[in-house]
């Protein structure tokens, strides 16, 4: 633009001096001259900007106007005609003026007249970062985005020469916050303007829910280069891309034949999907023999399957169901797994998509059909309920009584207390916290006994036993079996096992996951990463003496614990390889020589003692009117500590058991 304006200037004059010419009769003499000036000259003004190739007395008779000297911005050029120079005044913004157009027209001596064009091109300098058109720009997006989707498009722009390397800048990612795992990798390509910021990889909402990208604009300046950045939040939406599972083993369900309405069963899943959210909320479908007699639903709150009964069931028709229960969410199942890494380009990824009605899990659940008057009742209930949630209600049955107000219930058997029973509904409900690694649960269940009286003369009292299935949790962290350890120093690589122990059951314990923290390079490391039972390796590199390892230990659940495992290196004077789960041999030798020598020291000294010591009597106390005597001892006779039953119910004119009971 700045050149053709140049030709439209030199057009214009040429055709003016021309018409000039002809209208005038003047004598023409154009002489065009081109000058430079850098913008934004830090220097003392007004200073010389060039030297005009004129003679001082034609520059006499010359009047100078045009933009920078008579037209705006005015002010900014001055020719002195005495020294034939150029003069600056101010400073030039390239941004505002890329060139000025001075016209001179002088008149000689002798009548002739010239008109001269001067043209000053002002020069850029790198004085203008790229600024985008905005600070903050912020995007929501599902996890299940397939890479390489445009997430964003960031614009910027710099007020620089775009011939120029000033006015040309690049995009790049300056950080992202948090990390991304290696599963993901956020990168950005540039459009002219524009920069289309998308990823590598796999988006997980569990990873995080979102990341803040820096990005950073920079120019291509060649003595200085200028930047700017801009933010931009990418939120995660999450998909279901998790499975549910089973939290614990699938059992089975009892119900009285003849019942119905009763919950049998409460299923225990467990989703690592956004809690309440469609992938994480539970569909159960039920399938198997008299599937009619049952109906399976979610409980919104738990996502458990609540398994009840319908329509009541006979014993004699089949004492055992087998049932198949099946489970999906309502949101189809989504996933993305990176196969292989690429340095260039987008990686190699698997993507999975559920179809539809695809159970993602299913199991089986035995249903037992008990008689009628089966005093033992079991129900399952997840570890760590909190406090007041029901458990059972015990309804008795009584062929002589006319009303149920006639009998109250009391709790009989709870060792650690951990249950209430209301006296006249006989609903049972917790009071405690329920623990499955409570030194009370044995093989994780817990047995309440509570009894009913009846008001009649003499009373009736029936017993009933409530068996609870505490269901487990991944409530315990795992931690090291042994924490402290003893190997040899070698000039090779020795090993130790270590173990590690979690109170949960599977599949919330082992196999386990092992890594050591701190400066462990080329000194320790372990050998597999996982499983049950891992090795130890020293290096050849460590030197004898005690150090302590931190050694992290996580579950399959998902939750860790971080050890400090002390292991002192012995400096031992036998060739030793491996370990042997006992202190090096060389240690132990010399231990028991030291106790052999202050065996025999002591045997020596206590025989010289004995030849010092002077025999005394023992005298016996005589006891008047016996013919013998009585040495003192100072004994005891054991006592008996007897602990009686707090509550003890009589029972008075029992009757028949079969015809009442809980």
């Amino acid at each position: 633009m700045r050149g053709f304006n140049s030709v439209i200037f030199i057009i214009f004059f040429i055709f003016s001096l021309t018409v000039w010419e002809v209208d005038a009769g003047w004598k023409l003499d154009y002489l065009p001259m081109n000058f430079t000036l850098e913008e934004e000259h830090s220097g003392v003004f007004p200073y010389t900007l060039a030297q005009l190739d004129m003679e001082k007395e034609s520059l006499l008779g010359c009047s100078v106007s045009g933009p920078g000297v008579t037209e705006e911005p005015v002010g900014i050029f001055h020719i002195d005609k005495n020294r034939a120079v150029i003069q600056v005044h101010q400073k030039v913004d390239y941004e505002e003026h890329q060139n000025f157009m001075i016209r001179m027209d002088c008149i000689s001596s002798d009548k002739v007249h010239t008109r001269l064009g001067v043209e000053i091109q002002v020069m850029d300098i790198n004085d203008n970062a790229p600024e985008f058109d905005k600070e903050k720009y912020e995007i929501s997006v599902e996890e299940s985005t397939p890479q390489g989707s445009e997430l964003v498009s960031v614009s910027a722009v710099d007020l620089d020469d775009r011939s120029s390397g000033n006015g040309l800048f690049s995009f790049s990612i300056a950080s992202v916050t948090p990390p991304p795992p290696s599963s993901l990798q956020f990168f950005i390509t540039q459009q002219n303007n524009s920069g289309l910021v998308s990823f590598r990889g796999c988006l997980d909402y569990e990873e995080a829910q979102s990341y803040t990208i820096v990005v950073e604009a920079k120019d291509h300046g060649r003595s200085v280069q200028l930047s700017s950045s801009a933010t931009v939040i990418i939120n995660i939406i999450d998909n279901n891309d998790h499975r549910p599972q089973l939290s614990v083993t699938p059992g089975g369900g009892r119900v009285r034949e003849g019942e119905s309405g009763v919950v049998i069963y409460r299923l225990e899943v467990t989703d690592g999907d956004q809690r309440g959210s469609a992938g994480w909320r539970a569909k159960y479908s039920l399938h198997g023999e008299k599937q009619e007699n049952f109906r399976i639903e979610t409980e919104p709150t738990t996502n458990r399957g609540i398994l009840s009964v319908t329509t009541p069931l006979d014993v004699e028709d089949s004492s055992e169901l087998n049932l198949l229960v099946s489970v999906e969410n309502e949101e189809p199942l989504v996933s993305c797994t990176v196969k292989r890494r690429r340095d260039g380009g987008l990686w190699d990824v698997d993507y999975f998509r559920q179809s539809s009605g695809a159970a993602l899990l299913s199991f089986p659940v035995t249903v037992t059909v008990e008689t009628a008057n089966h005093p033992e009742e079991h129900v399952s209930v997840l570890e760590n309920t909190a406090p007041g949630y029901n458990l059972w209600t015990f309804t008795p049955t009584h062929q002589d009584l006319n009303s149920p107000g006639n009998i109250r219930f009391v709790k009989g058997e709870d060792v650690d207390n951990w249950v209430k029973v209301d006296s006249e509904t006989g609903q049972v409900s917790t009071v405690k916290v329920l623990d499955r690694e409570s030194p009370f649960v044995k093989d994780s269940t817990y047995t309440v006994t509570v009894y009913a009286i009846d008001q009649s003369e003499p009373p009736m009292t029936g017993t009933g036993t409530l068996i609870i299935h505490l269901l487990d949790q991944n409530d315990n962290l795992p931690s090291l079996q042994v924490n402290r350890l003893e190997m040899c120093l070698s000039d090779k690589p020795t090993w130790i096992n270590i173990t590690a122990v979690d109170l949960d059951l599977p599949p919330f314990s082992g196999p386990f996951s092992y890594q050591l923290l701190g400066d462990v390079e080329e000194k320790w490391r372990i050998e597999p990463s996982h499983g049950e039972q891992v090795s130890l390796v020293k290096e050849a590199g460590v030197y004898s003496g005690q150090y302590e390892i931190r050694v992290k230990v996580g579950d399959v659940g998902g939750r860790f614990s971080v050890e400090t495992l002390v292991v002192i290196v012995y400096n031992c004077s036998i060739t030793f390889s491996g370990w042997t789960g006992t202190r090096p041999t060389s240690r132990i030798s010399i231990i028991a020589l030291i106790i052999i020598i202050t065996s025999l020291l002591l045997g020596v000294l206590l025989a010289l003692f004995s030849f010092s010591c002077v025999k005394r009597k023992v005298m016996m106390k005589d006891l008047q009117g016996s013919e013998g005597s009585l040495l003192h001892y100072n004994t005891e006779t054991p006592g008996t500590d007897c602990e009686n039953f707090p509550y003890i119910i009589q029972e008075h004119h029992h009757r028949n058991w079969s015809s009442y009971s809980l």
